[in-house]
């Protein structure tokens, strides 16, 4: 399974980006080897339709989860309609490590 975290930075000890379409990477997890991708926005900056815009990234890289902060309603209906579930964590200042560790490795 892939999972897509948004991130404030480029290590594993970056701290969750509360918003998904204006974050400012993404960290794509696969389980299934515990490779962790960096991957920066190209949709921070836009001027209007970072959401879709990020979804349309996001979903390119097959993942079934995303973890973020906040999703817009266009991004929820967009998800939703691609069966890709969403997890918003109770603690916005967990790092990439400390969300690994708590919605993915618990689950297996």
């Amino acid at each position: 399974m892939k999972i897509a975290i948004t991130s404030s930075g480029n290590s594993p000890d970056s701290v969750m980006d509360s918003r998904f379409g204006r974050c400012m990477y993404f960290v794509f997890y696969d389980t299934k080897t515990g490779a962790m991708e960096f991957v920066p926005n190209p949709n921070k900056d836009a001027i209007e339709g970072a959401g879709p815009a990020s979804v349309q990234l996001v979903a390119s890289k097959g993942v079934d989860k995303v973890i973020s902060g906040e999703f817009g309603n266009k991004v929820k209906a967009l998800f939703d309609s691609l069966k890709v579930q969403l997890i918003i964590p109770e603690n916005p200042s967990l790092t990439i490590n400390q969300i690994v560790d708590k919605f993915v490795k618990q689950q297996k």
